[in-house]
């Protein structure tokens, strides 16, 4: 069975206080946008205590051009991609020529080549890696990207895949974009790198904690292609996304982790960590009413959103590190997430502390 052998998350040095960017933002949409004194509360009620930014807050205060903000998204997606690799790779005590594969996922800038081939070239990888560049899957990347690298590792041994996470939310914020949903973006949003390697059978994991990729499923629900998504401006990524977010999960993830469960014949109950992703406190009370699991199962995924706010893709890598590094239960893990499409993301673990 593949395995994750080594995990890392990057902590930006401009994390901010909710409070502080709230006051932020109500001096810049107050002059054009006049309901914003009365959804001020929006940044109360998400329950988010701090802010992952890459950038100072100042920063996005001023206007930026579509291109400025692209090239800061390649510099320091690079930037923190190695930082994030270099990690991973003392962890997991190999050398980064041993890397076989290389899947890098983000949904919040454009480079061509893609951010791999920069990473490889950069750090000096192997000429050959297996090159797996993936745009558009929004929050439910983390968990598809998961799957996918584990689908490498379980048809080659022998494979050490690299996972990178790379969302710079913040980098696409529109000064001028005086929209509902830009506002309600500005309250949420945060930026994220993660990176993960998973190995196949030949190879040894060092790793003190012994996470195994059992099975995985991907949904897209027909339909619903307008629930989440960007909307492509010659200013940049303009965020849309429904208020109906958290009732299609109440009508859907039951009999979505159910079925999928069953598959491999597993009860809910037989779930010991719930590796979720965040995507807001709406959509966790969504989870929480229609799971009806028993005890604080989403702990670690609501103070991940407390103290970063929703970053998108990396979000539930995040949670998956919380989980290893605060400790977890014996027996299996799911993760979840849910993005663009509108879709739904599911992977199966089986989890054990050496």
């Amino acid at each position: 069975m593949p395995f994750l052998t080594a995990i890392s998350k990057i902590d930006f040095p401009f994390r901010v206080e909710q409070g502080k960017v709230k006051l932020c933002a109500q001096e810049l949409f107050a002059p054009s946008f006049p309901q914003v004194e009365r959804m001020m509360s929006a940044f109360d009620n998400t329950e988010i205590k701090t802010r992952n930014f890459c950038k100072p807050l100042d920063y996005y205060s001023s206007v930026h051009s579509f291109q400025e903000q692209n090239e800061e998204y390649i510099r320091l997606s690079l930037e923190y991609s190695v930082i994030a690799i270099e990690k991973c790779i003392i962890a997991a005590e190999i050398r980064k020529e041993d890397i076989t594969d290389i899947i890098f996922l983000s949904t919040t800038g454009l480079a061509t080549p893609s951010l791999d081939a920069l990473i490889i070239n950069k750090m000096r990888l192997n000429e050959n890696i297996n090159r797996t560049p993936i745009f558009g899957l929004g929050c439910a990347g983390g968990v598809a990207g998961f799957a996918k690298a584990s689908t490498l590792a379980k048809a080659n041994p022998d494979a050490v895949v690299l996972l990178v996470a790379v969302e710079l939310c913040s980098l696409t914020f529109l000064r001028n974009d005086y929209s509902k949903s830009n506002f309600i973006g500005s309250s949420l949003f945060a930026d994220g790198v993660a990176a993960l390697i998973i190995t196949g059978d030949n190879q040894k994991n060092n790793a003190k904690s012994k996470i195994n990729f059992l099975a995985s499923q991907s949904k897209l629900y027909y339909n619903s292609l307008d629930v989440m998504g960007w909307e492509f401006m010659d200013e940049g990524f303009k965020v849309l996304f429904s208020q109906d977010i958290p009732t299609i999960i109440s009508q859907n993830i039951y009999n979505d982790v159910t079925s999928f469960l069953e598959k491999h014949q597993l009860k809910l109950s037989d779930i010991k960590n719930f590796i979720f992703h965040p995507g807001g406190k709406k959509i966790l009370m969504a989870y929480d009413e229609a799971l009806k699991v028993q005890g604080d199962f989403l702990k670690n995924t609501r103070e991940v959103m407390n103290d970063n706010g929703n970053m998108s893709s990396p979000t539930v890598l995040y949670v998956l590190e919380r989980f290893i590094a605060q400790g977890f239960e014996n027996g299996y893990g799911l993760m979840v997430s849910m993005g663009p499409g509108f879709s739904s993301e599911m992977v199966l673990l089986e989890m054990r502390n050496s």
